[in-house]
């Protein structure tokens, strides 16, 4: 979609006149600052019709979030799709450089959005995890061997079949294998996840503070999961900022064993990167999945 046919398109949807001036903000979609002779500014993200799920899924995932009124997420303002063209609308937000409080915030807001309950495990919808397709569906409870289910069989195992479609090497999937094969194990310490509505894919890149102080999120990958894969995510290629830890324990009762799982969370994401990016994140999910099964034996 060029720039023209963006300004139509939202002309179409809010009337107005508009422009629209491309950011090369995401590498899996167009993105772009829009704006009408008003003033109204708007984030935009678009993508050929054929990929009009993975920006529906993203917008019903920022509802989801805006729901639980834990956290601020950014406004949908439009979905729209055309035979050729689709595009997510949200309203612009302006953001600022973290202050020395944002962390504290930021656990506060997530703790809240953990905290509240949730009937079962899963999602109504898949959704995806950057480009890759993130298969969902609802847990039959809550119950432990229910999350084991829905981990194994919703995320480790689609990852593995996508991974061994691509042709990844056979030692990798037989690690995957054997993490998945022995999950139970992983809760032997007493640990019963409860389901918590999560982002799913919080890294340091998908949150921000708001000129006015509050935390946002974005770009999510939502699904009702144990609150321990946020965190994992969290802390996969950084760390949550400084004050984080102590605001989050407040709010939300971590379980002491959170480090012994936190490699098992990591590894979804490991082999996603895999899947998408090759490289050094085959090695490096090689290594997590052997390290859990070493520290399990």
């Amino acid at each position: 979609m060029d720039a023209t046919t963006l300004a139509d398109t939202l002309h179409a949807e809010f009337g107005g006149s508009w422009s629209a001036q491309a950011m090369h903000a995401s590498g899996f979609c167009g993105t772009w600052t829009a704006q009408d002779a008003g003033g109204i500014r708007l984030f935009v993200k678009t993508a050929p019709a054929a990929q009009a799920a993975m920006l529906h899924a993203e917008g019903e995932g920022l509802l989801a979030l805006k729901a639980s009124r834990a956290i601020t997420v950014p406004t949908v303002a439009a979905f729209n799709r055309s035979h050729e063209h689709c595009l997510l609308a949200l309203d612009w937000l302006d953001f600022a450089a973290p202050d020395s409080g944002f962390g504290q915030r930021l656990g506060e807001r997530l703790s809240a959005l953990h905290a509240a309950p949730q009937p079962r495990f899963g999602w109504g919808q898949d959704n995806f995890i950057g480009a890759t397709a993130q298969r969902n569906g609802w847990s039959a409870g809550a119950a432990l061997t229910d999350w084991i289910v829905f981990w194994r069989d919703k995320r480790l195992l689609p990852m593995r079949q996508g991974l061994a479609r691509k042709g990844v090497g056979q030692v990798l999937l037989e690690e995957v294998d054997a993490v998945g094969d022995g999950l139970l194990a992983y809760y032997a310490d007493g640990h019963q996840p409860r389901p918590s509505l999560i982002h799913g894919d919080l890294w340091s890149g998908n949150w921000a503070m708001l000129t006015n102080g509050e935390p946002v999120i974005y770009d999510p990958a939502v699904s009702v999961s144990d609150a321990e894969a946020e965190l994992a995510m969290m802390e996969l290629f950084g760390s949550p900022p400084t004050g984080f830890w102590g605001a989050y324990h407040a709010g939300f009762d971590l379980h002491q064993g959170y480090q012994r799982r936190r490699g098992l969370y990591q590894l979804y994401h490991l082999l996603n990167h895999t899947l998408l990016f090759g490289g050094a994140y085959a090695q490096q999910a090689l290594r997590c999945a052997r390290a859990l099964r070493s520290a399990m034996c």
